[in-house]
């Protein structure tokens, strides 16, 4: 990535500013540009995408990173998500703020930890889903409503994967939460949804990363949000962990090819999680924020970089013609 130095003509301008020898050169251009950047109106800026990586309970980590994001005044004009990703982006897109974003993830957290009992777990042996169909339905209307895709407050999209011709379906028309509930039916935990003739699974397995979903939405420069859990710490002893260990691999070489297609990756990084340890949600929270943090300065530079074609026509409206 290029280094802001190499703006050097706009440094020095602003290297005559009072005060402006107390701070580095390269930071106080950055600072300068970011708040430049903060005045753009929304069609005069590029149109940024906020991608929300699968993940089950890790996917958890996506509330901590909209929580910096929001605090930070970064701009997300649209959403997409998968899986986890998926439901917390589904709320995040209706307008919610984000203090009632981190009590639907507490919701959430304690109705799949009442619902993934160890009794519950004996029965994957003799049915299609652990949870029942209408559980995670009923959590994200209760949130949101019956809302449709086109009275959110952001464009969004989700994506499932058809069981019977292995297709990715787009969802962003249409009521939002079976949509969302196709997107989470993670395999052999969620029966899958019979939905418009299609008998829809996770869109994790198909669309792990969906920056994709994020540029047909109109996204010109796409933030993704990647969970990543180092499955090789584990050591399947059950039906149920094999399982997840299964998923866990397929999202992790799914990933490993879809990363390349965001523009800048907040990655949040667990040592050895398992998918569905709901108890550990506050933890994942917590871990989304402290990888947001990190990366926010280099996301703004990315970002600014990005937008740096856009800045010079304000300044210099000659260079527009």
């Amino acid at each position: 990535m290029p280094s802001l130095r190499l703006l050097a003509p706009l440094l020095a301008l602003l290297l005559c500013a009072p005060g402006a020898r107390a701070a580095s050169p390269d930071a106080l251009l950055r600072e300068h540009l970011w708040t430049e950047f903060q005045k753009l109106p929304p069609s005069e800026r590029p149109r940024v995408g906020l991608a929300l990586s699968a993940g089950s309970v890790r996917g958890l980590a996506h509330v901590g990173v909209i929580q910096v994001l929001e605090d930070a005044g970064f701009p997300t004009d649209v959403v997409a998500g998968a899986s986890m990703g998926a439901i917390v982006g589904s709320v995040y897109a209706s307008g919610q703020p984000v203090e009632q974003l981190l009590r639907f993830q507490k919701a959430v957290a304690a109705e799949a930890h009442r619902l993934l009992s160890k009794r519950r777990l004996l029965s994957l042996m003799i049915t299609d889903s652990l949870i029942p169909t209408k559980t995670i339905e009923g959590v994200i209307s209760a949130q949101i409503g019956d809302i449709r895709f086109d009275q959110l407050q952001k464009p969004f999209a989700c994506a499932a994967m058809d069981l019977r011709t292995g297709e990715k379906i787009i969802f962003r028309d249409g009521p939002v939460a079976p949509a969302v509930r196709a997107s989470a039916s993670l395999p052999g935990l969620f029966k899958p949804l019979l939905y418009r003739h299609r008998y829809l699974s996770d869109g994790g397995v198909v669309d792990y990363i969906p920056c994709d979903l994020a540029r047909l939405l109109g996204a010109d420069w796409v933030l993704a949000s990647v969970t990543n859990n180092d499955y090789t710490r584990a050591t399947p002893t059950s039906v149920y962990h094999t399982l997840a260990q299964v998923i866990d691999i397929r999202g992790a070489l799914l990933a490993q090819q879809q990363r390349k297609e965001a523009d800048f990756i907040i990655d949040v990084n667990f040592g050895n999680v398992n998918f569905m340890d709901f108890r550990r949600a506050d933890e994942m929270v917590e871990t989304g924020v402290l990888a947001a943090k990190g990366a926010l300065e280099p996301a703004r530079e990315s970002l600014l970089l990005f937008s740096v074609s856009r800045l010079w026509k304000r300044w210099v409206p000659e260079a527009g013609r």
